[in-house]
């Protein structure tokens, strides 16, 4: 016999005969009433136990934590609460859980508890809400590029170029550590290594998306990548998953209307798809904001987050104006950022790039035109050879979201901005083929995955929104 999901169970139109059901239980009362949950959904179905006729020794063996299969009727249920309920005729134990040993107890669990014991988090309501959303939103990324006609191209994992210039890259060798074999200088020997060179975990998938733009016109990626940036905040993952189109002919404003689009689409279909989990998300900030003091408390619940970024068309604002508005800004006068805007040029942070959104616009803002000496070597350098065509996309409550540009199609350009940062030409060669033969204006951004799934599901630690996470001296499980 089949089992249905509880998610169709409580979800139907009218009492069902002789249906299975199964799940794990997280609690059991009166030794009689089973709340049952099998992932499907965020609710439980009460499963209503014949307790004096059933044996002793399988009630002692139904505990938090328990997997178990039910076999029985649906009925309209007579407590509060619940349109239906499974009236047990059969209960079997699959498998056991020691109850006073099993971690999640049904009871309100630290974060921090909750991180630490990963591998069993995503059965509470919390997590199991937060991956269900992030499931829908991946789904979501994918269908929109599919319908633009976008090509899904799989750029490598292991890569022989750092995209960001940053150097923070994790090294890829299969030399023992302790014994490496050194050339005539005494440096490592890379020739002699696996690939015949020096490798990394790739820091993004733009450079090798380029290059498929060229041919392909438009193009995405989606996909896993690392930062051996050694960060400890709650805004930082050592792996984590990255959204990149690259779209040939785009210039940046063509780029930006791109962007508004896919956050627009992505947030709209999982608020139709995941209802009930965002209902409980919304609830479960409220709770949390009410344990703050005044000042600090969010002005938005989480669904009017999700509602402002839907209803509101992002302000397009140049670097320089918005530095203006900093300068002259109350918090900045009177000294209450932690980072005072002095000058042109400074790199913005979180509170200033919620300030824009948050206080002055209210509305979500695309900043762009950032100066060149803060921004990365392939973005397009303007006319006033002090700006580039940047983009960074600015939400409530979190700052920068998506980071993107026109990407600089002038070969001369492109290999004078390498010479200066000290980058070896040779290393990319083959990135210069693509402005050498048929260049053209082109155009991309990056999304953090799981800053959109920080930003829908009002979670407030980025490692709340992966299954592992990986950060610095952890990598458990």
């Amino acid at each position: 016999m089949k089992h249905t999901k509880v998610k169709d169970l409580l979800n139907s139109t009218k009492p069902v005969d002789d249906v299975l059901v199964k799940g794990w239980v997280r609690t059991f009362r009166n030794n009689q009433f089973i709340a049952l949950n099998d992932g499907s959904i965020i609710h439980n179905i009460q499963c209503v136990v014949d307790f004096e006729n059933t044996p002793a020794d399988t009630l002692k063996r139904i505990t938090t934590g328990a997997a178990v299969a039910i076999k029985g009727d649906l009925v309209e249920s007579k407590g509060a609460g619940q349109k239906y309920e499974v009236q047990v005729k059969n209960l079997e134990i699959l498998g056991d859980s020691d109850a006073e040993k099993f971690p999640m107890q049904p009871k309100k669990h630290s974060l921090e508890f909750l991180r630490e014991n990963a591998h069993l988090r995503v059965r509470t309501n919390v997590f199991g809400a937060v991956m269900r959303v992030r499931s829908v939103l991946s789904f979501a990324i994918h269908q929109y590029f599919q319908e633009k006609g976008f090509v899904y191209v799989n750029t490598p994992i292991i890569t022989g170029s750092d995209a960001e210039g940053a150097g923070e890259m994790f090294q890829v060798t299969s030399f023992p550590l302790n014994n490496a074999p050194l050339n005539e200088e005494g440096n490592i020997d890379y020739k002699q290594d696996f690939f015949g060179k020096e490798t990394n975990l790739t820091v993004s998938g733009q450079l090798e998306a380029e290059t498929f733009a060229m041919a392909l016109g438009q193009v995405y990626t989606f996909g896993p990548t690392f930062r051996a940036e050694n960060s400890n905040t709650s805004r930082h993952l050592a792996e984590f998953w990255m959204v990149e189109p690259e779209v040939a002919f785009n210039d940046l404003d063509a780029n930006m209307d791109l962007a508004e689009d896919f956050i627009q689409y992505v947030i709209k279909y999982t608020l139709d798809k995941c209802e009930d989990d965002l209902k409980f998300l919304d609830q479960r900030l409220t709770d949390e904001e009410k344990q703050k003091p005044q000042a600090e408390r969010s002005e938005m619940s989480l669904l009017n987050k999700l509602q402002f970024v839907l209803e509101n068309n992002f302000k397009r604002v140049s670097y320089t104006e918005a530095i203006d508005i900093l300068k002259n800004s109350k918090p900045n006068k009177n000294k209450k950022f932690n980072y005072i805007i002095e000058e042109w040029g400074a790199d913005l942070q979180s509170e200033h790039e919620r300030y824009l959104v948050e206080k002055h616009f209210k509305s979500p803002v695309i900043l762009f035109d950032y100066p060149a000496n803060i921004k990365a070597f392939y973005m397009r350098l303007n006319d006033d050879n002090k700006t580039v065509r940047a983009m960074d996309i600015l939400f409530p409550g979190i700052g920068e979201i998506v980071g993107g540009s026109q990407r600089e199609e002038r070969l001369d350009v492109l290999q004078q901005k390498i010479t200066e940062l000290g980058i070896d030409e040779k290393e990319l060669w083959w990135y210069l083929d693509t402005r050498r033969f048929g260049t053209a204006v082109h155009s991309g951004f990056g999304l953090g995955f799981e800053r959109l799934v920080l930003f829908v599901t009002g979670m407030t630690n980025i490692r709340d929104v992966i299954p592992f996470p990986r950060t610095p001296q952890n990598a458990e499980f």
